[in-house]
């Protein structure tokens, strides 16, 4: 209310305009506080508060747009504040994203997020000497910048990366600060993320082509007629990442990014949304579930991790799959192992420890009959295997799951990374692993384990139209193969699983002919054993390994007759 003006003076509308703008905004406030509070797995417990806060956050979008002017000289609206209620409906739908795995509501926090830009809604933010207000811009540019990853937005990343610089530089120059070294890490942080991917497509003009690694239409080879495969769907996964040391941001690190795109449709095209007026329709829900739920787990302690398990397993439906991701540093067994070692014997991967439990961990140590405490070993995960269960180990100890046993007859399945790999590799590893890689993007793989840094668009594109006639061929042969374990083909039925399965058998394939990697160590390896004439050293496969090698023009980094290399 403008100075000289008392309350009598404003019309009762007109007041009451305000009363009720102030009511939905404290009401907002509540219930988007809540939300941290509501537990972060189970399907259920979540919705009904979801959609509650959606609502109030709809009503109260709707009303300051409706009223804008009764707010701006009534209740002196500042658009700093607008963009304060856009910025939460995008964090809003970038949760219920997480929360489901649904694409679009991806798209619809990022249409929220590019209209506080396009619109300035944050611009006067730099005139107040408030620093708690110039922190919400850069926390604004952060949030954006995940989902501008997430949706492969890599120009306008580049762009958003370079205004949140400047921002940082303002904010430090003008406050005093304790947290300046926290938001120039954030900055090298995305910095590194950015640069992590090893090779680039390029345009005939030099500028670089953004590729799309989520499922598409017609990127999964169809099943043959007639075909008899499991009829199970992938419904829940859980993508871990603790791996020490490697390119993070915001709690995803590269591996995670890699995987939960690889485990996404392609979300549908943005262009016309980039411009739209930011609309509220929280309650629109897909037709139907197009990605598998996942929980995305950044250095979870082994509690946390259990817990998560425990719940997917829980309400994993009927005929569904669970498909557990582990990118972390391998933990190895403190003795020498005899052979009536048990699944707890063989170490595993790490699990976060709680940084108060230092002394519990030196007693450990010194006790060396012990297992280790904060480590996921095979053992724990033989309670999921009594529904199907679909491993991917990517880690330095990952053979320990080698030594698993189907004890309940379910579907089970491990896709093992190499544990060792040649110098010129392991140099790279930072930037995220290489098995993962060939999981997201086969050609990528082969890209990089051949020194390729850039390829053309054409080249790219006849190499990527190659790889689907290899992939039909490595899908009839898994089928056709008289001595697979039947797990495979039980799994075959999902597109994620199929296409996981396909790309596994073309990177063993590809690392068993490269002639850097000369130790079975070096090679990925899988529980059941797949038959490696049928698959993975079939004479069709390593011809086709050696003709894509012919097409980038790096056959010399292979071996032409399969025999030299045992």
């Amino acid at each position: 209310m403008t100075g000289a003006e008392t309350e009598d003076d404003i019309p009762l509308g007109e007041r009451k305009t305000v009363t009720d703008f102030c009511y939905l905004l404290d009401k907002s406030k509540q219930l988007f506080n809540g939300l941290r509070d509501l537990p972060q797995y189970g399907h259920k417990q979540w919705q009904s508060y979801f959609g509650r806060t959606f609502d109030v956050y709809t009503k109260l979008w709707k009303f300051q747009q409706q009223h804008r002017q009764v707010l701006d000289t009534r209740y002196g609206l500042k658009r700093w504040q607008i963009g304060e209620v856009a910025s939460k409906i995008g964090q809003l739908y970038y949760h219920y994203y997480l929360r489901t795995s649904e694409t679009s509501y991806l798209n619809e926090a990022f249409s929220f997020y590019s209209a506080i830009r396009q619109r300035s809604y944050y611009y006067q933010v730099n005139k107040e000497d408030r620093p708690e207000l110039v922190v919400k811009k850069l926390r604004y540019y952060a949030r954006y910048i995940v989902v501008c990853l997430l949706l492969n937005k890599m120009d306008l990343v580049k762009v958003l990366v370079k205004e949140l610089s400047e921002e940082i530089e303002d904010y430090t120059q003008r406050f005093n600060t304790e947290d300046q070294l926290e938001w120039n890490l954030v900055l090298q942080e995305v910095a590194a993320f950015i640069e992590a991917d090893p090779a680039v497509v390029l345009n005939d003009n030099n500028s670089v082509l953004v590729t799309s690694n989520r499922l598409q239409d017609g990127s999964v080879p169809p099943l043959e007629q007639g075909m008899v495969v499991g009829q199970l769907v992938l419904a829940d996964a859980l993508i871990v990442g603790n791996c020490n040391n490697q390119v993070k941001f915001s709690e995803l690190t590269v591996d995670m990014f890699r995987m939960l795109q690889a485990l996404e449709r392609e979300p549908v095209n943005l262009a016309t949304q980039t411009s739209k007026q930011a609309t509220l329709e929280p309650n629109e829900k897909p037709a139907k579930r197009e990605n598998p739920h996942k929980y995305l787990l950044y250095k979870p302690t082994f509690s946390q991790l259990y817990t998560f398990l425990s719940a997917s397993f829980k309400e994993l439906p009927a005929n569904s799959v669970l498909l557990v991701y582990l990118s972390a540093t391998g933990v190895f067994p403190a003795t020498h192992l005899d052979y009536e070692a048990g699944p707890y014997d063989f170490g595993g991967v790490l699990t976060n420890t709680n940084r108060d439990v230092v002394n519990g961990e030196t007693v450990q140590k010194r006790n060396q009959a012990q297992k280790e405490m904060h480590c996921l070993h095979p053992g724990d995960l033989f309670p999921f295997t009594r529904k199907p269960l679909f491993i991917i180990v990517d880690s330095s100890n990952s053979t320990a799951y080698k030594n698993f046993s189907n004890l309940f007859g379910q579907p089970l399945v491990c896709l093992l990374s190499p544990t060792v790999y040649p110098k010129s590799v392991q140099d790279q590893s930072q930037r995220g692993s290489l098995f993962t890689l060939f999981l997201y993007s086969p050609l990528l793989g082969f890209s990089s384990v051949c020194g390729l840094s850039s390829l053309r668009r054409g080249l790219w594109e006849n190499a990527q139209d190659f790889l689907r006639k290899v992939f039909r061929d490595i899908g009839q042969m898994l089928t056709r193969s008289r001595s697979i374990d039947q797990a495979f083909l039980q799994f075959f039925g999902d597109e994620f699983l199929r296409l996981l399965l396909i790309r596994f058998v073309f990177c063993s394939a590809t690392l068993r002919l490269h002639k850097l990697f000369r130790e079975s160590r070096s090679f990925p390896e899988s529980y059941p054993e797949l038959p490696k004439q049928d698959t993975v050293e079939s004479v069709l496969l390593q011809k086709q390994v050696l003709e894509l090698a012919a097409m980038l023009d790096v056959q010399s980094l292979f071996w032409d007759d399969s025999l030299e290399s045992y």
